[in-house]
């Protein structure tokens, strides 16, 4: 440092710099701007660098016709980006020189450019900008294809770097920055994966990217960056993922690919876990909550059930979940009842009706009346028809009433016809077919494609229907719990004493129902004598549809509750502001309805003994 305060003050450091960009020999110039370079990894020469207006001597040298130059320059600008005045400089002049650079024919040439735009675009927006202006974003695409290690991490990290910015990010999707970067996924460079992790986690922020990635068959690379044994590597694999089950497809791919797995045995680990392995396993269990619920026996007001959640019961950690397409096509067995959330409805007419059976989950079954509607509700005044597709039933005002609300065969509906003999009408007789049960297995029976789909649930669909109808236009929120809780309790059973709980036979009906449908899964809707999780599960599945926020917890021998945030009516009108919203657990057994506080001795009566 003092050597170079010397050369300065005598006014030697501007002859230098002066002689070095005018010199006409190569290897003068080459190693006037290695000199540099050395000189710059300190801050105080750096700053007197600055002073001397080193960046245009170095910008000079970018103009270089000797390779040998050329590296030398962009290394020097590499060093002299710790100073932040000559960032800034480098922002109008150097950087579209730099770029330039990336289109060399010489592979060195290429790296030293990508790395000086790495150093000037990290933390500099500006200058991730003026690299897209000057149409930077296809030749540093084009050097993820590099032979050199070096060159691939630097244009990977100038990427990632101008991703940062919305409209840059988009201009770099557009330019096919997601199948490139699968190529640096697969290196056995550490940096270059780290570096490739990182640019997937800066341009995978929307849903067309990420299918984009998983449809070139990008997820696989990047789920086995997760086995690393280097943790930064492994940190940013885990970040990408993280980033990518942002939308259910991909989230279940990297399921499927095994990410979930592999993230749990590193989180296991107290070595090898970090922030993100723990982000991005939840992530991914947030996009699976059939698995979640299994795993945690948690899940919160922001996990929305939607159709196709089942509740397998608790699974140790490890334990690999079935797919509900396995466990619907399995025997019935002595195995926990396996519940079902469908409001959908796959099912087309029966061609004929001479079939009066009912079917079950590809197999038929004898007709049993534990499946049929009650006679109450036969009396109905509407029918309801079930849209193929969606959850809620639709009011058919055209038709009698049926009074049922399963699905029907246009023949099982009464139908009146009239026919004229010898100028006369006669009415026909009507015959009201038996109402049948039909859950298919299949959508596409008979052709050769087959495409299974889960077992239907009319009830189900009618209680979404239902309680749309009556508890959602109710403007209190306490009000609408209590109410739901009601309906549910109803549906299930209805209100059972404590002391009458043993006799409530609610396992025989499961037995009889596993028998009926031959399968050990059950659609909600089919439980009519259910207790704790049971009534849980309908709650939290029907709350989610009407938009009341409540969690779904899994206690011990057959208990779950459901837990709501309410406010506290007593505190109303205290001045100094309104109170923290408190947690209550919702009784939906003994006294439907009911809120107890939650760790209250009644609350912890209800879910714990």
């Amino acid at each position: 440092m003092d050597t170079m305060v010397q050369i300065q003050q005598t006014g030697g450091l501007k002859k230098l710099l002066s002689f070095a960009e005018n010199s006409t020999i190569p290897d003068i110039q080459k190693n006037a701007a290695k000199a540099i370079t050395k000189a710059a990894y300190d801050p105080e020469n750096r700053k007197l660098f600055h002073e001397q207006e080193v960046e245009k001597c170095l910008v000079a040298l970018l103009g270089s016709e000797n390779d040998g130059t050329k590296i030398a320059a962009s290394q020097a600008i590499s060093a002299m980006c710790e100073n932040s005045g000559s960032k800034d400089f480098f922002n109008n002049q150097g950087i579209p020189q730099l770029i330039q650079l990336l289109k060399s024919d010489n592979e060195e040439v290429r790296e030293a450019a990508a790395l000086a735009l790495a150093n000037l675009t990290t933390c500099n927006p500006a200058n991730a900008n003026a690299a897209a202006e000057a149409d930077g974003i296809d030749p540093l695409i084009n050097l993820l294809s590099s032979k050199r290690d070096g060159a691939i991490a630097n244009a990977a990290t100038v990427l990632t770097n101008m991703a940062m910015q919305e409209p840059l990010r988009l201009n770099i999707q557009n330019h096919d920055i997601m199948h490139a970067i699968i190529s640096p996924l697969r290196s056995a460079n550490t940096v270059v994966q780290s570096k490739a992790a990182l640019a997937v986690t800066a341009t995978a922020c929307d849903v067309e990217a990420r299918t984009e990635l998983r449809n070139s068959g990008g997820l696989e690379p990047l789920v086995e960056l997760l086995r690393s044994k280097n943790d930064e590597v492994r940190k940013h694999a885990s970040w990408a993922v993280m980033v990518c089950a942002g939308d259910e497809l991909t989230a279940n791919e990297l399921c499927r690919l095994g990410a979930l797995d592999i993230l749990e045995e590193v989180n296991v680990s107290g070595t090898r876990k970090n922030k993100f392995s723990e982000a991005a396993y939840n992530k991914l269990l947030n996009n699976n909550l059939s698995l979640k619920y299994s795993q945690t026996g948690y899940l919160s007001s922001s996990n929305i059930i939607n159709d196709g959640f089942y509740d397998y019961g608790r699974i140790n950690p490890g334990t690999k979940l079935l797919p509900l397409k396995e466990l619907c096509l399995q025997e019935p067995s002595d195995l926990r009842a396996v519940l079902l959330i469908n409001s959908k409805s796959y099912v087309s007419p029966p061609s004929s009706m001479e079939d009066k059976s009912d079917v079950g989950y590809g197999r038929s079954i004898s007709s049993s009346s534990s499946l049929r509607r009650s006679s109450k509700e036969k009396n109905k005044k509407n029918s309801y028809h079930f849209s193929a597709g969606f959850g809620s039933p639709i009011e058919d005002k055209s038709e009698p009433a049926s009074g049922r609300n399963t699905v029907l065969s246009k023949s099982a509906t009464k139908e009146k016809g009239w026919r004229k003999s010898k100028g006369k009408k006669e009415e026909e007789k009507v015959k009201e077919e038996e109402e049948v049960m039909v859950v298919p297995k299949f959508v596409g029976e008979g052709s050769s494609d087959k495409e299974w789909c889960p077992p239907s649930d009319p009830d189900f669909s009618m209680y979404v229907y239902e309680v749309t109808k009556s508890i959602l236009p109710i403007t209190n929120i306490k009000e609408q719990i209590e109410d739901l809780a009601k309906y549910v309790a109803e549906k299930m059973g209805g209100k059972i004493p404590k002391e009458k709980l043993p006799d409530f036979s609610w396992e025989l009906h499961i037995s009889e129902l596993k028998f009926q449908l031959k399968s050990n899964v059950i659609p909600i809707g089919h439980v009519k004598k259910g207790i704790f999780y049971h009534r849980a599960l309908l709650f939290k599945a029907l709350a989610d549809r009407i938009g009341i926020g409540c969690s779904l917890v899994r206690g011990e021998y057959g208990r779950a509750w459901n837990e709501v945030m309410l406010q506290n009516d007593s505190r109303k009108g205290v001045i100094g502001g309104l109170p923290a919203p408190e947690m209550y657990v919702i009784d939906l057994m003994f006294h439907p309805g009911g809120l107890m506080k939650l760790r209250s001795r009644e609350a912890d009566l209800y879910r714990f003994i």
